[in-house]
């Protein structure tokens, strides 16, 4: 069974000169096959392979549920150990001890059910619902910040409360962006190299949800979905030079919203030198005892349960901050493990849209690649602020971090991604004359 070449790569399935691949082209002066010119490359003998193994039983991949599910738990763990003293604490004085570990619990529970349903809706139904979809979050983005419908928060009005709990737009927004982006990029096709009818309308697309995030302020999902629309429209196809500028943009948008706002700068300042007796009480606390924790974790840790910066010291231990815990009670070696399995994680979330596309699904395939970009970007975020490589932003870590919406919308993602594994399973195996699985 041979790869099917996306519509809208050309007659002979090549990407035009401005790309990226032609770039390379140029550079080594050899012509490209047309299984080569994917939006993103994947090997001729690589995919012979993939495509004649037999499909699993189930007919998705279950390595990559196991994998989800082993992050899930260790999260339920490391959030019920960071929140067990949160009582201590006159702020959650009223709470008992299992509070945030049931709390958790439940998200979970619903993020399962809700991710079982997704499972069930073929990619073909929401390539339909995109658009509407991404107009559903602008419209919750905007109740949220309407007085008496959005709840406040420490200065904060990011979340709608639904009794069993507070959801937060922003985590509907992420997906809404990947689903759009992903359409956008299908319809937009044979315009890809035009900046004008390729580009611009979904930089307006992302400029009105940043302005609705930041008035919450929420900067760190405006990061992050921009990012997720950026990754979208260089694996869609986006001129590369094109692409370059995009980003050199984006990078001095943020620089000047940092230094147009003194808190942010005082962040900034803080995350340069954490311990000077400006910060270290200040903007810098949190980051001073998150390294404290990971610090007195050592190689080893000092065990399950006897994290001492959890004893109110590291404020939100059981959010932001949550990987601190994990490094100060499971050391360097738990910190590599967890760092492991994200990074296998969203490779394999990688190598399924790159299938997909490969199969001329393209907005599959761009979906999934797109949920990569979040969950790793994300990831990688978290775990920089944490370890004091990057500055402090409010993201949670993806599939661990306490936080019902979050968890929820992470679920639902990994459910639509094993949706695309599936269906890729299915139409190779039709391919090859056999039954769907």
């Amino acid at each position: 069974m041979s790869a099917h070449v996306p519509r809208g790569y050309g007659a002979a399935g090549s990407r035009a000169k401005g790309g990226l691949l032609g770039w390379l082209r140029r550079g080594q002066g050899a012509a490209r096959t047309a299984a080569e010119a994917l939006p993103v490359r994947i090997d001729s003998h690589a995919y012979a392979r993939a495509s004649t193994q037999p499909a699993r039983l189930l007919g998705f991949d279950q390595a990559l549920l196991w994998v989800a599910a082993a992050i899930l738990a260790w999260g339920l763990v490391m959030v019920y150990s960071a929140s067990i003293a949160l009582p201590d604490n006159p702020r959650f004085a009223n709470y008992s001890n299992t509070y945030f570990f049931s709390r958790h619990l439940t998200s979970i529970t619903i993020g399962l059910l809700v991710g079982l349903l997704t499972f069930q809706v073929p990619m073909q139904t929401w390539e339909r619902w995109a658009p509407w979809l991404f107009v559903g979050a602008l419209l919750l983005l905007i109740l949220v910040l309407i007085p008496g419908i959005g709840v406040n928060v420490n200065g904060a009005r990011r979340w709608i409360s639904f009794k069993v709990m507070n959801f937060q737009p922003s985590e509907l927004a992420k997906m809404a962006i990947v689903m759009y982006a992903a359409n956008y990029m299908v319809r937009k096709m044979d315009v890809k190299e035009n900046f004008f009818h390729a580009v611009a309308p979904m930089a307006v697309a992302v400029v009105v949800v940043g302005l609705l995030l930041l008035a919450e302020p929420d900067m760190g999902a405006f990061l992050v979905i921009a990012v997720i629309a950026m990754g979208i429209l260089f694996l869609g196809g986006v001129n590369a030079r094109m692409f370059f500028l995009i980003a050199l943009l984006c990078v001095a948008a943020f620089a000047l919203m940092v230094f147009a706002s003194e808190w942010r700068r005082e962040r900034i300042f803080a995350y340069l030198n954490p311990w000077d007796e400006k910060h270290v009480l200040g903007k810098g606390y949190q980051l001073s005892h998150s390294l404290i924790a990971f610090g007195r974790g050592e190689w080893f840790g000092q065990g399950l349960g006897n994290s001492v910066e959890k004893l109110s010291w590291l404020p939100e231990a059981h959010t932001d901050f949550l990987m601190a815990v994990l490094g100060e009670e499971f050391g360097l070696i738990g910190v590599c493990v967890l760092i492991g399995l994200f990074l296998w994680l969203t490779r394999r979330i990688m190598s399924i849209g790159r299938q997909a596309i490969a199969l001329d699904r393209v907005f599959s395939g761009l979906v999934a690649q797109g949920i990569g970009v979040w969950m790793g970007f994300q990831a990688f975020t978290n775990m920089g602020v944490n370890l004091g490589a990057l500055p402090t932003k409010g993201l949670t870590l993806p599939l661990m971090s306490y936080g019902g919406s979050a968890i929820l919308m992470n679920l639902v993602a990994l459910a639509i991604v094993l949706r695309v594994d599936y269906e890729n399973r299915a139409l190779m195996m039709q391919g090859r004359g056999g039954r769907t699985p």
